[in-house]
């Protein structure tokens, strides 16, 4: 595998090549990361990571300074992997002047959601993947569903930059007791992991509901997070949204059997989880 940080060479080494499929991560590397790697190979060749915690999408009081960095075994992970060249750019690779065009993604899918808890979080998102795409020209990019909207975001942004950039969408890779795996779970403690499959439990059990023709929206969002708040979760929300644009659905989109998602982000101690589930 060769590990490449500059945005020449990494060209250089790439010129030529009219099947690429590119991985971004922002590292500290699990299983889920790795299948993600894995179904990069089925829609390419060659397979290129990225490893790059970007500041631009981490607000003032989040973790950008202590976000989990372990490049020896992460380097290890993905040769085992098959990926031919792993991109780690530095800051001043990426960025070496202020980055102040940025990419501003639609109000009404930007600023909802992880948006409204996090602003600016996919302003930086999606500056980044941009820049990325732009380094790396893949032909395909892989991206996990556990990112819900940022998924959506990504995907959107691609159609409507006309970029030549095919996203596929892989799905949420979970631990036996149905945690999704997060580079974040390492800061639980082992009675916080222990609860942590409790989110998830919850977005089935709305699902189920559903399925059974309970289309109360709100009292279905009010019960989960008021279960989450009698466990000692500090839930930011629970929300079921219509799966093709992330809005809440009306009467009529559940007469029709619109599709939905249920997406959920809560604090358990000090570390914020997310998860979603399509119903």
């Amino acid at each position: 595998m060769k590990i490449i940080s500059s945005i020449d060479e990494l060209r250089d080494q790439l010129r030529g090549q009219l099947r690429t499929v590119f991985v971004p991560t922002m590292g500290n590397l699990h299983d889920g990361h790795l299948s993600l790697m894995r179904l990069a190979r089925k829609h390419g060749d060659p397979v290129v990571a990225s490893i790059f915690v970007n500041r631009l999408q981490f607000g003032p009081h989040e973790d950008f300074e202590k976000y989990p960095r372990t490049f020896a075994a992460d380097i290890d992970k993905l040769e085992k992997e098959g990926v031919y060249v792993l991109f780690a750019p530095t800051e001043k690779d990426l960025y070496p002047e202020p980055q102040e065009f940025r990419v501003q993604p639609p109000p009404d899918l930007g600023n909802i959601l992880e948006g409204e808890f996090r602003p600016g979080f996919f302003n930086g998102v999606t500056t980044v993947v941009l820049k990325l795409f732009s380094c790396v020209q893949p032909g395909v990019a892989v991206f996990g569903k556990k990112d819900y909207q940022q998924l959506m975001i990504i995907r959107n942004m691609a159609r409507q930059f006309a970029l030549p950039t095919q996203i596929i969408a892989a799905e949420t890779y979970r631990a036996e007791d149905g945690l999704a795996l997060s580079s974040r779970n390492s800061y639980l403690s082992e009675t916080e992991r222990a609860e942590a499959p409790v989110l998830f439990r919850e977005l089935n059990t709305i699902a189920d509901e559903i399925r059974s023709g309970n289309l109360d929206i709100s009292l279905l969002q009010n019960k989960a997070m008021q279960c989450l708040k009698d466990r000692g979760w500090h839930p930011d929300y629970v929300a079921i949204r219509k799966r093709i644009d992330l809005q809440p659905p009306t009467a009529g989109d559940l007469a029709q059997n619109e599709p939905l998602v249920t997406l959920a982000a809560a604090k358990l101690g000090a570390t914020r989880l997310i998860d979603n589930l399509e119903v």
